[in-house]
C-alpha cells in the first residue's frame, strides 16, 4: 500500500513540473508586456508632445532651443522612470530583481545628468545667439558671451559632479569604505586637495573671470608681451591668438596673479603715435596739414585726434610725434603705418633737404694755427 500511495505521489509530481515552470515564468512575461507597453506608450507621448511643444514654443528664442535640445534626453528619462516603477511593482522574490533596479536606477541618473547638462547648453547658446559679437560696438556683447561660456561650462561640472556623486552613493560597498575610511578623512582631504589645487584654482579663477571680466572674448591683451585677440575662454585656460597667427595658451590663473595690458577693457577705442625724425629747419606747419590731410583721406581714422608735435630733441635732429585715433588695435596700425610712409614721401618730396643729418666741423690743414673755419655746406 506505501509503495502504490508513493507512485502516485511520484506521477503527480512529474505531472505539473511543466505547469510549475509556467508559473514561475508567467512574471517574467508580465513584466516584459509592461516594458513594450511603456517603451510604446514612451513613443507615442514623444512624438505628439515635441510636436505640441515646438509649436508652442516657436516664437520663443529660450523655449524652442530647450526642446529642441532637450527633447531626446526627456524621452530617455520618462523611459526610465516607467521602468523603474515596473521593476518596483514587480516581486521581490524574482531572481536579478534587485541587480535589474539598481542598473536601471544608475541608468536613471546618467539621464537626468545628460538632460540637466544639455539644457545648460540650450541656454547658454541661446544667449550667445541673441548677444552677437560681430557688431562694431560689441563690447555688451563680448562681456555677456564671456560670462555665459565661462559660467556654462562651471555648471555643467557641477552637475556631472552631482551626478556621478549620486551614482557612487547609491553603491553599498563604496558607502562600507567611505564609512571605513572616515577616521582619516582629514589626511587624505589634505593629499587630495593639494593634488586637485591647481583644477580647484582654475576653477574657481573662472569663477572670478566671469564675474569680474578682467578679459572678455575678442578681447586685444598684451600677454607675455605678445599681442593677440583672446580666442577662446574654457574652464581651465585662455586661448590668445597672437597677431602672426599662433596661438598662446594661457592657465586662467596666470590672469588673477600676473598683470597684463587689455586694450578694449572699456571701449574699442585707442590712439596710435607715429614717430618720425627730422632737421631742426624743417617747417612744422605743413608737416602738420599733411598729417590732417592724410588722416582725413584715410578710411581708418575714426576723426576724434591727429596731433602733431615735438617730443624729443637730439644734438642732430628733432623727434616728431604724430598722435592719431581710431576705432580699433587693427585700425590703429594701419593708420599709423598709412601717416608714416605718407610724411615720409612728404618731407622726401618737399624737403628733401631738411631730412635728418649729420653734422661735423671740417678744419683746414692751412690753418691749424688759426681760429677754426666753418664751411656751411660741410653742416649738413
Amino acid at each position: 500500500m506505501p509503495d502504490l500511495t508513493q507512485d502516485w505521489v511520484e506521477k503527480i509530481i512529474f505531472a505539473a513540473m511543466p505547469w510549475i515552470g509556467i508559473v514561475g515564468v508567467m512574471p517574467w512575461i508580465n513584466i516584459l508586456l509592461q516594458i513594450l507597453l511603456a517603451l510604446i506608450a514612451v513613443l507615442i507621448i514623444h512624438r505628439i508632445g515635441t510636436d505640441i511643444l515646438q509649436r508652442l514654443a516657436a516664437p520663443y528664442p529660450f523655449s524652442r532651443r530647450l526642446v529642441r535640445y532637450g527633447h531626446r534626453a526627456g524621452r530617455i528619462v520618462v523611459f526610465l522612470v516607467m521602468l523603474q516603477v515596473i521593476w518596483r511593482n514587480g516581486a521581490d522574490s524574482l531572481p536579478g530583481i534587485s541587480i535589474l533596479r539598481h542598473l536601471n536606477a544608475l541608468a536613471l541618473i546618467a539621464a537626468l545628468t545628460v538632460l540637466g547638462i544639455r539644457f545648460v547648453k540650450a541656454i547658454a547658446d541661446t544667449i550667445i545667439e541673441l548677444n552677437p559679437a560681430h557688431a562694431p560696438d560689441n563690447l555688451q556683447a563680448r562681456r555677456i558671451q564671456t560670462q555665459t561660456k565661462v559660467l556654462s561650462r562651471t555648471a555643467m561640472v557641477l552637475i556631472i559632479l552631482i551626478g556621478s556623486g549620486t551614482a557612487l552613493m547609491t553603491l553599498p560597498l563604496l558607502r562600507q569604505i567611505g564609512t571605513s575610511l572616515l577616521a582619516s578623512a582629514g589626511a587624505a582631504g589634505l593629499v587630495v586637495g593639494f593634488a586637485a589645487r591647481p583644477v580647484l584654482s582654475n576653477l574657481l579663477a573662472g569663477i572670478q573671470l566671469a564675474l569680474t571680466q578682467p578679459i572678455r572674448l575678442e578681447d586685444v591683451v598684451i600677454v607675455e608681451n605678445e599681442w593677440g585677440h583672446v580666442e577662446e575662454i574654457t574652464g581651465t585656460y585662455v586661448v590668445v591668438r597672437i597677431w602672426d597667427q599662433r596661438r598662446m595658451v594661457v592657465p586662467l590663473q596666470w590672469f588673477i596673479e600676473h598683470p597684463f595690458q587689455n586694450w578694449t577693457r572699456t571701449n574699442s577705442e585707442i590712439l596710435g603715435t607715429v614717430l618720425i625724425w627730422a632737421d631742426y629747419r624743417l617747417p612744422l606747419d605743413p608737416v602738420r596739414k599733411e598729417a590732417e590731410r592724410i588722416c582725413q583721406t584715410a578710411s581708418e581714422w575714426d576723426g576724434r585726434l591727429c596731433l602733431t608735435q615735438v617730443v624729443e630733441t637730439s644734438q642732430n635732429a628733432m623727434q616728431l610725434r604724430v598722435l592719431v585715433s581710431a576705432g580699433d588695435a587693427a585700425r590703429s596700425w594701419d593708420l599709423r603705418c598709412r601717416v608714416r610712409e605718407g610724411l615720409v614721401h612728404f618731407i622726401q618730396r618737399d624737403y628733401p633737404e631738411y631730412l635728418p643729418r649729420m653734422r661735423a666741423e671740417v678744419i683746414s690743414k692751412g690753418n691749424e694755427g688759426s681760429d677754426a673755419q666753418t664751411d656751411p655746406l660741410a653742416h649738413r
